[in-house]
């Protein structure tokens, strides 16, 4: 069973920086689709970057400049780079990938809105 694991999260003073990991363990894929999304404590889901399928990048208006997503072909992971974090930034951080095949030797599963559990952010002022 494929799973997307999110790593790197944890607690940092205004202005640091983290860098957050997404990915497959014992899976290969080709280069698809990722989006992180973060929810802080009583609020919605919010998206936050995507990387497409070509490597082209976006984000939302409130990450632009701080944050950057990056894909590592050979590892299969995916990073967001986040600096100059403020506290509005505290959230579960949750990658997922719209759409995606992912291969242990011959097996393979084709997934659709794939989800990791998340890894907590916390700025602190």
């Amino acid at each position: 069973q494929v799973q997307l694991v999110e790593s790197g999260g944890g607690s940092v003073q205004a202005g640091g920086s983290l860098r957050l990991s997404c990915t497959a363990p014992e899976f290969t894929s080709d280069s698809c689709a990722m989006d992180w999304y973060r929810q802080a404590a009583g609020k919605k889901r919010e998206w936050v970057s995507s990387i497409n399928i070509d490597d082209s990048t976006n984000y939302r208006d409130s990450v632009k400049v701080r944050f950057t997503i990056s894909r590592d072909k050979v590892k299969d992971t995916v990073y967001l780079q986040m600096n100059t974090l403020n506290p509005e930034d505290t959230a579960v951080y949750f990658c997922m990938t719209p759409k995606c095949t992912y291969c242990s030797g011959d097996v393979c599963y084709a997934v659709v809105n794939l989800q990791g559990q998340g890894t907590q952010v916390t700025v602190s002022s």
